[in-house]
């Protein structure tokens, strides 16, 4: 002990003495005072011989796997003095497979160390990172990728060069090739997140990242648990990219052309999930962003005939018993949806209730839009009555939030109804949908524009839309009050999405166990 005291404090000295800063190496296999001074003169001297660089950082790195918790501390917080020219990239690595620790203070640590060298060299920081991403233990990669999911965003611009994110790109793209679910989740966050993909043409790549993950050349097994939640998680990623210059084209396609037709086989991939419903959210939000369309008349047919399938024909009135026992069902997120759908889609062909359809099909579709309609006038008025006054706390309660949310589908629909009816039919109303926030503009529009009876938004009740809404595993039900359109009302759900499935592989599939033990 006294060797190594006496040579710490003649620091001039071991500057210029490979053997003394050899028996500082050495420290390493002495007790715990030892061991103290080594993790801390080992880098003060580092650069100082260039030709013992290796056995340093090793020493070093002996350190940080020592017993005691404060030692290892030490030794990692003196690692970034080490990341220089050639050994920043080990220095990283070394410092993420550290990631794995159980200790909150030595991951701290890690953390403050792996950002320290990342503003000295980001580049080669990633190189590390991205090693281990792609080669390490399950633990090190996870915690890798939610690293750069939170610090990625905290880093200044003049270290997030468009150099630096080029490489997150490339690399990124490497580990899309195998991937969990919430692997993906987080890796197209860190993606959203660089400045360069704020572009169209950046939004762009992203939208092709996904359809490649999504797997949209191929057809959809409905009742493959996995396959569904690829594509659910896949929409979902995209949904936040597309716009007016950004098109949502090859997602609706897929959902009309495969989706649609087996929505009823579909297998949810998450207990208590309305997966019906889920599917037809996600389309509904897609439709008004789809470019031009191949098969627009066969798609939007197929989105008709599925709407067809949720709006019922009036009960036989002279058949008493029916009328009595068979109430028809009257699913109001589900029409919403579909609705809405049709309608977008309905703007790009608006002959398509003349010319595309026989006259007999259109007298029934609006035989079934005009007793829909009545339903919901009488569902309308008992909403509103029922939220008539309440404002702040009131309108707090999950029963009233429920309502609020009610009644703004069933006026979503009856704006949408109204425009169908029109002759020609009309596609210009514009409403947004139930769980969406208002925009701004829009609400004033409202707020300006005179309302009738039967479609106003009982415009206080929906100032304030529901925030903390209930996890999917406590879904909320409507129960309408009692009448002749109450039986059956249908869910009016909140769905908080999320969940993830199953391990890696090109699929979500089942990625392989890459533990290899340290790799230093």
């Amino acid at each position: 002990v006294q060797t190594i005291t006496e040579l710490c404090m003649r620091e001039g000295f071991v500057a210029f003495h490979k053997d003394a800063y050899q028996v500082i190496l050495d420290g390493v296999k002495g007790g715990p005072k030892e061991k103290r001074l080594a993790a801390q003169f080992i880098p003060k001297f580092f650069s100082s011989f260039p030709e013992l660089a290796d056995a340093a950082i090793n020493a070093q790195l002996d350190l940080c796997e020592d017993e005691d918790v404060s030692i290892r501390r030490q030794a990692i917080k003196e690692l970034p003095r080490f990341a220089s020219g050639e050994n920043l990239p080990r220095v990283a690595d070394i410092l993420t497979q550290l990631l794995q620790t159980d200790d909150s203070a030595e991951f701290n640590q890690v953390n403050t160390a792996l950002i320290s060298i990342f503003k000295i060299d980001a580049k080669g920081t990633m190189g590390g990172l991205f090693s281990q991403i792609l080669q390490g233990e399950d633990i090190v990669r996870e915690r890798a990728i939610k690293f750069l999911c939170t610090k990625l965003k905290m880093m200044p611009d003049d270290t997030m060069t468009k150099e630096v994110e080029d490489y997150i790109f490339i690399e990124t793209k490497k580990v899309l090739e195998d991937v969990t679910g919430e692997e993906f989740v987080l890796l197209m966050r860190i993606l959203s997140g660089l400045k360069s993909m704020q572009t169209v043409s950046g939004r762009q790549q992203l939208v092709e990242l996904v359809v490649e993950q999504a797997f949209l050349e191929q057809a959809l097994n409905p009742t493959d648990a996995d396959s569904v939640d690829r594509l659910l998680q896949c929409t979902r990623q995209a949904l936040p990219l597309f716009s007016k210059n950004v098109h949502s084209t090859r997602f609706v396609t897929y959902f009309c052309e495969f989706v649609l037709p087996n929505l009823s086989l579909l297998t949810s991939p998450v207990a208590e999930l309305d997966i019906q419903l889920e599917v037809l959210k996600l389309l509904a939000e897609m439709s008004p962003y789809c470019g031009d369309m191949d098969k627009l008349e066969v798609n939007l047919n197929m989105l008709f005939e599925k709407l067809l399938e949720f709006m019922p024909l009036p009960p036989e009135e002279e058949n008493g018993e029916n009328a009595a026992n068979e109430e028809p069902k009257l699913q109001f997120s589900y029409v919403e949806c579909l609705l809405f759908s049709f309608h977008q889609l309905g703007k790009k062909l608006p002959d398509f209730l003349i010319d595309k359809i026989s006259a007999e099909k259109l007298k029934d579709f609006k035989i079934r839009l005009q007793y829909f309609a009545r339903g919901l006038q009488v569902y309308i008025r008992q909403l509103r009555v029922a939220l008539q006054g309440k404002t702040g706390d009131a309108l707090k309660t999950e029963e009233n939030k429920i309502k609020v949310v009610a009644l703004k589908i069933t006026n979503n629909i009856n704006v949408l109804i109204k425009d169908l009816f029109h002759n020609p039919p009309s596609y210009k109303s514009t409403v947004t949908l139930s769980w969406k926030p208002v925009q701004k503009a829009e609400a004033a529009a409202i707020g300006q524009k005179r309302q009738s009876g039967e479609d106003i938004g009982a415009t206080a009740t929906t100032k304030k839309l529901p925030t903390n809404l209930p996890r999917r595993d406590a879904r909320q039900i409507y129960n309408p009050p009692s009448g002749k359109y109450s039986a059956s009302i249908g869910n009016f759900s909140y769905e908080q999405r999320g969940g993830f499935r199953g391990g890696r592989g090109r699929g979500f599939g089942g990625r392989g166990n890459r533990s290899r033990g340290r790799i230093y």
